[in-house]
């Protein structure tokens, strides 16, 4: 948090001009704990991949492979398999407001290029015994019994690896970065979109 950068670091908050945000076009954690909208491989699931007899059932359905693979999600040090699943712009707007962000790096909006479905889903709010809640859980209890509010979006089959102005991307990946914009609070600056060390669009 910028908290820790003040406290760790030893200087005055007046020294910080900008503020910058860095935020996977999907949501991705490590360890255990509630994760609402992670792409858990279970017959509920629109995109469950059944296994063959006899095989071990993936961990993620066919939509949270598609962002383990396609985004690389695997722990550096650990070597472990991140837990994938859905933007949720809940978690991004709390810590916009606790960390006072002037902008945001939206990072892997490749990744999303044909998803499964072709359809984008983006948590929006929480709702916690059918009233919907403000601002993010005040607890790991609270969190873990909240429902997820979606809004959906439509993907993009378009490669936008050589895209280098936002006016290049796809109508519909310029609509999910100005609906970013718009939940958060926060002007999203720069875009990721691809691996490369020059596949950043500055907006």
């Amino acid at each position: 948090t910028i908290g820790g950068c003040l406290t760790g670091l030893g200087i005055n908050h007046m020294d910080i001009g900008e503020v910058v945000g860095v935020v996977k076009a999907y949501t991705t954690r490590v360890g255990e704990g509630p994760f609402l909208t992670e792409c858990v491989n279970n017959e509920s699931s629109p995109f469950y991949d059944k296994p063959a007899d006899g095989d071990k059932a993936e961990y993620h359905d066919k939509l949270g492979q598609h962002l383990e693979k396609v985004g690389h999600e695997i722990g550096t040090s650990t070597g472990r398999t991140r837990r994938c699943g859905w933007l949720d712009l809940v978690v991004v707007k709390y810590t916009a407001r606790i960390n006072g962000y002037t902008s945001l790096n939206l990072t892997k909006l490749d990744v999303l290029t044909n998803i499964p479905g072709g359809v984008l889903k983006v948590a929006v709010a929480y709702k916690h015994q059918g009233k919907v809640l403000s601002s993010f859980p005040s607890s790991l209890a609270q969190l873990a019994e909240c429902e997820v509010v979606y809004e959906e979006f439509p993907a993009w089959t378009q490669d936008i690896s050589g895209c280098k102005t936002f006016d290049a991307l796809p109508k519909s990946a310029q609509d999910y970065v100005s609906m970013i914009e718009k939940v958060t609070g926060t002007k999203v600056s720069w875009i990721g979109v691809g691996p490369e060390r020059d596949s950043t669009i500055t907006k």
